[in-house]
């Protein structure tokens, strides 16, 4: 995936010192940033042209009070054809020669006033998230209680219908049916609608409804972590189900680990009502309360009284 110079435009607040239409199709292939120091003492041994360039207080000193002779061959060596964008940051002055150069190889030249660690983790945390290899799985993103929950289970059993009646229960859809997963980092995957399907949700007999005309702007969300997996399935009689909680189990996606209830689903069992217990009870575990733990302590010290 690839993302353009005007997107990031989009998204970060710059000033545009130079940009035309052709340098704003540019596309930006990677997240990371280069901060060109020895670049501009000459040494392009290992410089990769298809960077950003950004420019802090060290570059542009650098640019300013050493090579103000050669200014313009150093800075020509440094932006290329290929290079998607100068910054600087800090709001700080643009010599004429880095205007000349961003003229000459066509790069949009932008300046923005945040210091430059914000600015670079800004623009990397961005790019990240937009060039991440997405995967896409079948189910129903929904965020309950500001837990990511993503529910599945074999086609017919009542997906979507449970995204409507959570829906109605106050909490918000993040996707229907498709839903784009990608790695945010390490620890932490994110869901998103594929584009087509924003903000719908398709239901069988039905149709296609929009959810947020029909319920608001606050009844949807355009993406959101997936902390919580659940997994419906059909009950079958003589099936061993998990009745205590101790039967912890973990889905993957996208090389992150996520926790997974399965919640077996027959005629009169309220699902949504089932989910939200188990999203709460999520959240209790994760603050240190453990009903399980705390019922199996109890069980073991009734055990050693009667005992």
């Amino acid at each position: 995936m690839v993302i353009t110079v005007a997107e990031l435009i989009e998204k970060i607040k710059f000033d545009v010192i130079y940009t035309s239409e052709d340098a704003l199709k540019k596309e930006i292939t990677t997240s990371d940033v280069t901060r060109p120091g020895l670049e501009m003492t000459g040494y392009l041994e290992y410089y990769t042209p298809e960077r950003i360039q950004l420019f802090g207080m060290k570059e542009w000193s650098y640019v300013q009070n050493v090579i103000g002779d050669n200014r313009y061959d150093l800075l020509k060596n440094v932006v290329t054809d290929t290079t998607p964008a100068i910054i600087v940051a800090r709001g700080l002055t643009i010599p004429d020669e880095m205007v000349s150069v961003a003229k000459k190889r066509d790069t949009v030249l932008l300046q923005s006033t945040e210091p430059t660690s914000r600015l670079n983790g800004a623009i990397t945390a961005f790019l990240d998230e937009k060039l991440s290899t997405r995967t896409t799985v079948h189910g129903v993103l929904m965020d309950i209680f500001g837990v990511g929950v993503l529910i599945q289970g074999s086609s017919g059993i009542g997906k979507s219908e449970t995204g409507l009646e959570l829906i109605k229960r106050g909490h918000r859809l993040v996707a229907d049916d498709r839903v784009d997963v990608y790695q945010k980092d390490e620890f932490t995957v994110m869901g998103e609608p594929a584009e087509i399907l924003r903000h719908l949700i398709e239901l069988r007999g039905v149709g296609i409804i929009d959810v947020m005309s029909l319920f608001g702007a606050g009844a949807v969300m355009d993406s959101s972590q997936i902390d919580l997996s659940v997994y419906l399935e059909k009950f079958e009689k003589g099936n061993t189900y998990d009745r205590l909680g101790n039967g912890e189990t973990t889905i993957d996606f996208s090389g992150v680990p996520v926790p997974q209830v399965k919640i077996p689903v027959t005629t009169g069992r309220n699902v949504s009502v089932i989910i939200e217990a188990a999203v709460m009870n999520f959240r209790a575990k994760n603050m240190g309360f453990d009903a399980t733990k705390m019922f199996e302590e109890r069980l073991s010290n009734l055990i050693a009284k009667n005992s």
